[in-house]
Order: C-alpha cells, then sequence, then structure tokens
C-alpha cells in the first residue's frame, strides 16, 4: 500500500493493518513510529522545562521578573519564526529541519545544565536558551504537520492526529512535568536539564533514522533567498483567502481562542476558590481532568471515520464543547466544575484531531507547511491578547459573566460560519469519507 503522497510503500502487510485497533494503525508505518516517537519526546522536552526553568530560577536567585523575561523569550521566537518556519518547511527537506530543531533544544538545554553546574549560570543565559527554544518550535511544528501526509497512508490520517492529541496533554503536561519534578526533588535543577537535552538528543536520532520520504513538493526558487521567501509566504496568504472554508474555519478559531482561552487559563482558579469548591489540589485535579477530557475525546475521534459533514461536524464539535464553561461560572460543586472541563477537552479536542487531518487532506502538499504556520500563528497571536482582556473583562462584569460569554460566542460564531462561508455545500462539494 503507498503511503498518500509519497508513493512509498515501508508498511507492513496488508493483512496485519487490520490487526491493530483503527487508533493505531499509524504506528504499522515504520517511519510513522519514529516520527512519533521523536514528536513525543520533544513534548515531554517542553513539559520538563516549564518545571525546569522555574526551579533553576530560584536556585540563581532569581525572581518572577526574570521568569516572565524567560516566558517572554521563548514566546517571542516562536511567535517571530512560525510564518517563516511555514516557508522554510515548503522549500526544504522536513526531516532535516526537525533533525535541526531537536539538536539546537538538546545544545541549549545542554548548555544550561553545564553552566548551572559550574556555578555560571545567569538569567540571561536562560532568556537566550528559551528563544533558542522557541525559534525551534517555530520550525519544528509546521515541518511535523507537513511531514505526517508523506509518512501516513491517507486512510490513517485522522488516527495520526488524534495520536498527537493524546501524546500532547499526556506527556507535555503530566509526564514531562512530573518527571522534572522528580529528578529536581532527588537531585537538582541541573538534572533536570540534563535529562532535557537527553531527550531532545534522542527526538533528534529518531528523526535521524528515519527514512528520508519521497516527495515532488518543494517550491524552492532560484534567485534572491528573501524576495523568494516573501513570495512564497504571499502566496501561502493568498492561497489562504481565497479558500473559503480555511477563511471561516481560522475565524472562528481565532474567535475560540480570544474568548475562551482567558478565562480557562486565567479565571479558572478564581472561580474554584471564590465559588468554594477547593484550593490549589481542587485547581490541579480540574486540570487533570480537563487534560484526560483531551485524551478521550482525541481517541474516540481516531477510532471512527471522518464524518461526512466533517466542517459541520468539526465547528460544532468547537462551538458545542464551549458550552459546559458556562458552569465554570456559577457551580460551586468541584465534581460539577470537573465535568463541565471534561467534557470541554474531550469535544474540543475530538475536532482538533479532525482539523489536523483537513489540513493535510485538503491543503496542496506543497503549501501544507505554509497553512499550517499560518494556523499556529492565528492561535499564538489570540492567545496572549485573550489573557490580557480577561482579567479587565472579569474586573466589569464579573466572573460568571466572563465564563458566559466563552460559552456562548463560539457556537454562535460557528454556525455563522458553517452558514456564511457555506460549508454544508463546500463539505460535500469535497467528500473525504471513505476511510476504512
Amino acid at each position: 500500500m503507498t503511503t498518500g503522497t509519497t508513493g512509498v510503500d515501508d508498511t507492513d502487510p496488508a493483512p496485519d493493518r487490520n490487526r491493530l485497533p483503527r487508533p493505531l494503525r499509524p504506528f504499522r508505518t515504520g517511519r510513522y513510529r519514529l516520527l512519533a516517537t521523536a514528536l513525543g519526546l520533544s513534548l515531554a522536552g517542553s513539559g520538563m522545562w516549564a518545571v525546569a526553568v522555574v526551579w533553576q530560577v530560584i536556585a540563581i536567585g532569581a525572581g518572577p521578573s526574570e521568569l516572565s523575561l524567560i516566558a517572554t523569550a521563548s514566546g517571542v521566537g516562536l511567535v517571530a519564526t512560525a510564518l517563516l518556519g511555514g516557508v522554510v518547511a515548503d522549500r526544504a527537506s522536513r526531516r532535516r529541519i526537525i533533525l535541526l530543531a531537536q539538536a539546537a533544544k538538546a545544545v541549549g538545554a545542554g548548555s544550561v545544565a553545564v553552566a548551572a553546574t559550574m556555578d555560571l549560570l545567569t538569567p540571561g543565559h536562560l532568556i537566550a536558551v528559551a528563544a533558542v527554544l522557541g525559534i525551534a518550535d517555530g520550525f519544528f511544528y509546521p515541518a511535523y504537520s507537513a511531514l505526517v501526509p508523506a509518512v501516513v497512508p491517507q486512510d490513517d490520517l485522522l488516527a495520526a492526529n488524534g495520536i498527537e492529541g493524546v501524546l500532547r496533554p499526556t506527556l507535555m503536561q503530566a509526564a514531562g512535568p512530573g518527571a522534572a519534578g522528580a529528578l529536581i526533588s532527588v537531585f537538582a535543577p541541573s538534572m533536570a536539564f540534563v535529562a532535557i537535552a537527553a531527550v531532545h538528543l534522542l527526538a533528534a536520532t529518531c528523526t535521524a533514522i528515519m527514512r528520508e520520504p519521497e516527495t515532488r513538493d518543494r517550491t524552492a526558487r532560484a534567485g534572491n533567498p528573501v524576495q523568494s521567501a516573501v513570495s512564497d509566504l504571499r502566496a501561502g496568504f493568498a492561497y489562504l483567502l481565497t479558500t473559503p472554508w480555511l477563511v471561516g474555519t481560522l475565524t472562528f478559531a481565532v474567535t475560540l481562542v480570544l474568548v475562551a482561552g482567558g478565562p480557562i487559563q486565567v479565571l479558572l482558579p478564581f472561580a474554584i476558590r471564590d465559588q468554594g469548591a477547593g484550593g490549589p489540589q481542587a485547581f490541579a485535579l480540574a486540570l487533570a481532568c480537563y487534560g484526560l477530557g483531551g485524551v478521550i475525546g482525541s481517541l474516540t475521534m481516531s477510532a471512527l471515520p471522518l464524518p461526512r459533514r466533517y466542517l459541520s461536524v468539526m465547528l460544532l464539535a468547537w462551538g458545542g464543547g464551549c458550552l459546559p464553561l458556562a458552569v465554570l461560572g456559577a457551580a460551586d460543586q468541584l465534581g460539577i466544575m470537573i465535568a463541565a472541563l471534561f467534557l470541554h477537552g474531550a469535544l474540543t479536542s475530538g475536532a482538533g484531531v479532525i482539523w489536523g487531518t483537513l489540513l493535510q487532506r485538503r491543503v496542496p502538499p506543497a503549501m501544507l507547511g505554509r497553512i499550517s504556520s499560518l494556523d499556529f500563528f492565528v492561535s499564538l497571536s489570540a492567545a496572549p491578547l485573550s489573557m490580557a482582556l480577561v482579567g479587565p473583562a472579569a474586573a466589569e462584569w464579573g466572573i460568571r459573566s466572563v465564563f458566559l460569554m466563552a460559552a456562548i460566542v463560539p457556537l454562535t460564531v460557528a454556525v455563522l460560519a458553517i452558514a456564511l462561508a457555506r460549508l454544508r455545500r463546500d463539505e460535500l462539494d469535497h467528500p473525504l469519507t471513505g476511510a476504512r
């Protein structure tokens, strides 16, 4: 069986495919096993960094201001390179981009470990490394998204995106931070950075031994590299703006992140405390159940065939999945709030699995890196604005009103997007069913 866009067969025999449950079928492809391992290791490393850097800042006598600068440097590096990363992913070897990105992260984390061990570590060093990590991720994620269709059969793309939806909360939000915390408690923060460097080095090794897919979708051009890169980026924007289903979906996505992202990130701990549902432990449990909902939603969606009305189902699941947020501003029982977060995580993560699959199946391979980076850039841009606005909004209207708005607005915009972008007609004109 051929692998979607590549025409290369590195899968196991066809009968073996049917022995695997649908969510696990991508693992029958050797190159995907290596690619998924590299992704999982990278996510674990990012989760470990989030914990290790906090305690390392404390260990060198720095404080919240320095930690804020470190987080800002990472975010700026990521946002600044997200669009360029998409252009490069469509012009160069995506496998090599992932390899270099993971190697850069390993070197950065390793330099922190060495400097900390020698008592030479400074906040400036951590800020510089955080910027490197952000830049590396700006190149890594578009390259990864564009490489998946080249190593996974088309019928298994939904399952592959489901696997990513499971790995992200499991490794980045649970296993990675937990491992870093254990290392720090037994040894020192510097040992956590040794482990971070090791996992990124392993991710680079997995990518290095993965066979390069045979693709013919490069867009590299002769002439001035800056001008050609700008031309490629302009072509990506032109494709986006002339493709109604992308315009409609990304417009909805901006609204979703802007309206719902900030309340969960900023207001949830205050809602739990002020409404008598508990304290820090209750907040941690609520976040864990939110992540568990995402895992269940991703697994469930990856086990099902792609819906015939895939655009409508996706937007309605995203929008409808926000309705439980209304409970967070009113409930005074932790169990009810946890149930609402679980349902929200399950529905929105399931919709995210569909979205990743649509990008990989409907966007031309030569354009996939740029469109993936544009999607990434939109989400990155809206999230900080949401967190900046949600505090003043809560002070003006109250937490309950803000969560109510976060519950109602996304579904309203989803219905409008389906109607105005004529998505119901579009999904019938471009059927993607038939995966088995």
